[in-house]
């Protein structure tokens, strides 16, 4: 311990004699560092992005579709209603804690403009975890919101506007025309899914039964989502098929993953991408360093000879020049690190790189690791062929250089 301690002190010391050319040559290896960590961590947010974004679609890894829909022309489907009773008998024998039915439909709305025809989606207080559901005023349904007396719907943006943008403390209501027409109640506001979006809204399956809307006009039939532990997912599969086959003989009955990672990871090209971005980077850092420390051990050939000529072991001399690219490496990597720190974590940046985000990830401490752990391993390669060269100086030789 002794002699490392007494090694990096020494290594300091040689940095600051040579300390202008040495600082040239860490200049690029803080900067190779800083864009390796850079490019580790904005890829690590950009993935972060894609992935709730494709939550936000497909449901959480991973989830599961079950579409139920009417069978052959001339064969008995069951009705929506005891459809929905099978789906929550399964929900309940199978013990899912995270489960929505489904069902895409329209619904009349009364809007100062007029009555018009509005996307509706009936689901169940889950599917916004299933989902990631993002709602910017408000909030999403809790689960006491199915006995309201006023049905409570969660509407986008451009819903919003056509309503008039009604204060949702004081003036949240809106006139849904079904079959029992009802005044429901605004509770949550989410972004549209993407510029120039229609008007849309989500309801609780009991409110829309309630207010009578729900009807299959999409003709994509009744659908559960399930979030569900990733390695039980194809056993699941396979189970549920098989169950509501047989409970549902008239209908086709179909269960797939919907998530992102359905068939396997979608950002491992990303990432190899990215690890090869890194690895050049890194080594074009590395050759740099190289150089510049061939020359200066070639300029320092009469200082190793005369430190030869006082007892200094061929040991010594190899972990003296060896630990002096390492130090000045070590510090330049944490300058490095810093740097990237302060791009990745930039709001402007986090807005470009991942616009979906609402709560931003922290730095990604293995993308600082990586920069500090590569400007070491630059430091050790590029310090020991010079070592290599230093201790095979000749004391003699070194004297008449």
């Amino acid at each position: 311990m002794t002699a490392m301690i007494s090694a990096m002190v020494e290594a300091w010391s040689e940095l600051r004699i040579h300390k202008t050319r040495v600082l040239l040559a860490l200049i690029g290896v803080a900067l190779s560092v800083a864009v390796l960590t850079t490019v580790v961590g904005v890829g690590n947010l950009a993935r972060e992005g894609i992935r709730v974004d494709s939550e936000r679609n497909g449901g959480r890894e991973a989830t599961l579709t079950v579409s139920v829909q009417t069978g052959q022309a001339n064969a008995e489907s069951p009705d929506s209603e005891r459809t929905k009773q099978i789906l929550d008998a399964t929900i309940e024998r199978y013990g899912f804690s995270h489960a929505s039915q489904l069902l895409r439909t329209q619904a009349r709305f009364q809007f100062p403009n007029g009555v018009q025809n509005v996307e509706l989606q009936v689901v169940d207080p889950p599917y916004g975890t299933i989902h990631r559901v993002d709602v910017s005023e408000g909030a999403w349904f809790a689960a006491d919101d199915a006995a309201r007396l006023a049905p409570a719907v969660v509407v986008n943006e451009a819903f919003y506007s056509a309503a008039g943008r009604p204060n949702l403390v004081t003036e949240p209501q809106v006139s849904v025309l079904g079959s029992s027409p009802a005044t429901a109640v605004i509770i949550g506001v989410m972004p549209n899914a993407y510029p120039q979006a229609m008007p849309q809204a989500f309801m609780l399956t009991e409110a829309a039964a309630a207010v009578g809307v729900g009807g299959d006009v999409t003709g994509m039939g009744q659908e559960l989502r399930v979030w569900v532990p990733t390695e039980m997912a194809q056993q699941l599969v396979d189970v549920l098929t098989a169950d509501l086959t047989q409970q549902l003989p008239g209908a086709y009955v179909g269960v797939y993953r919907s998530d992102y990672a359905a068939y396997g990871d979608p950002f491992a090209m990303v990432q190899i991408m990215v690890s090869g971005i890194a690895a050049l980077i890194l080594l074009l850092g590395a050759v740099g360093l190289l150089n510049i420390s061939m020359v200066t051990v070639r300029y320092r050939v009469r200082e190793i000879g005369i430190r030869r000529s006082f007892g200094a072991t061929s040991g010594r001399i190899f972990t003296g020049v060896m630990m002096e690219s390492v130090v000045g490496t070590t510090v330049a990597g944490a300058v490095g690190v810093m740097l990237a720190v302060a791009i990745v974590k930039n709001p402007f940046v986090e807005s470009k790189v991942a616009p979906g985000l609402d709560v931003y990830p922290a730095f990604p401490v293995e993308a600082a690791l990586l920069g500090l752990g590569a400007a070491v391993l630059v430091g050790a390669l590029a310090g020991a062929i010079p070592a290599l060269v230093a201790i095979r100086v000749k004391v003699i030789d070194a004297i008449r250089f």
